[in-house]
């Protein structure tokens, strides 16, 4: 038999309080007398009631819903900031539902549908590349969102990203100071604009010093290619192997790491320097000490809470600029430290 759904009345008649303010209890931000909130409260788990979100959601038109949609969570850098950016949309008073895609055009479209049927107050795209049918369709709704560790460059989307221009051009001036002769990168996927932008000054760097890239393959952020890049870059002569290596990220780090010492028996720095970026944690365990430039994931996850929280309650609508956080080199054993060489 199915048993009869605890409505609020319910709770309202036990507590002996009005339905109004068994509704205050349960919403973020209402107002409630401390009595009265013990009595709703009292009475809400003594008949296991519990709010139903998405019938409040029609009625008040907010659902308290936030949806975060995630590409890919294989890179250790977004377990960790989206555990923060979670916990900080909650201490907001929202909910976070997750919903995984892929970059392929078709599949985001699907997961936004989903989520607009779910009516979320906001949505945060990490680590997903936006179309412009994308972006006018939550913009037609008025749908706030917010780009995590990405960006685009277009009008109306917040972008919340770190210095990635500026950490690849770091990266190039410390191994030009470590007095590298033959400097290779590893690219991440072309269509990301961190990858983009953290290239572009990787490159700045090298031809501020009249310097050329002298070797690149492409590793797609994925781990077998990210292996195969490696193998196809090192596994060669001497001559034409890289005595310098920038990776665009720590995840393909770690894998580059691995094939040039264990795979080709060449040593890490002593043959071969090697830097990343993102420094996860990972990246600090003495199995890799690598040198890296730093997400500051925590500042990265406020900005973008402030950003979406300031459309949602329209405290700010014109908060649809690119924020980029300061990323800092973390100098560890896995590079070459150039003599006499100070953090900046």
């Amino acid at each position: 038999m199915t048993e009869t759904r605890i409505t609020s009345l319910d709770v309202a008649r036990l507590a002996g309080v009005s339905q109004s303010a068994v509704s205050r209890v349960f919403t973020p931000g209402a107002s409630a007398s401390k009595k009265t909130v013990e009595k709703v409260r009292r009475a809400a788990e003594e008949l296991g009631y519990r709010p139903n979100i998405l019938a409040r959601a029609i009625v008040s038109g907010k659902s308290r819903i936030i949806g975060l949609v995630v590409a890919y969570l294989e890179n250790q850098f977004y377990p960790e900031a989206l555990e923060k950016l979670s916990n900080a949309l909650q201490q907001e008073g929202y909910h976070v539902l997750i919903f995984l895609t892929s970059q392929k055009h078709g599949k985001i479209d699907d997961v936004v549908d989903e989520m607009l049927d779910y009516q979320v107050d906001g949505i945060v795209f990490a680590s997903v590349a936006m179309s412009s049918d994308i972006a006018k369709r939550c913009q037609n709704v008025g749908v706030p969102v917010v780009q995590f560790n990405r960006r685009e460059d277009r009008k109306g989307i917040a972008a919340v990203t770190s210095e990635n221009f500026a950490g690849g051009k770091a990266v190039a001036e410390f191994l030009l100071a470590g007095e590298h002769a033959r400097i290779g990168y590893i690219a991440g996927w072309e269509g990301a604009s961190t990858q983009r932008d953290r290239e572009a000054g990787f490159l700045e760097g090298l031809k501020s010093a009249k310097r050329a890239l002298f070797a690149r393959e492409v590793g797609n952020f994925d781990f077998e290619q990210a292996k195969a890049a490696t193998r196809a870059m090192f596994d060669v002569p001497n001559d034409r192997r890289p005595d310098a290596l920038f990776v665009a990220n720590d995840h393909m780090a770690f894998v580059a790491m691995d094939v040039i010492r264990h795979e080709l028996c060449l040593s890490i720095p002593g043959e071969v320097s090697v830097v990343g970026f993102d420094d996860v944690p990972l990246a600090a365990w003495l199995s890799y000490n690598l040198t890296t430039v730093r997400q500051r994931a925590k500042l990265m996850v406020e900005e973008t809470v402030r950003a979406l929280l300031a459309q949602i309650e329209a405290i700010d609508t014109a908060i649809t600029r690119n924020i980029a956080v300061e990323a800092p080199l973390i100098v560890r054993g896995s590079a070459r430290i150039p003599e006499g060489w100070t953090d900046k």
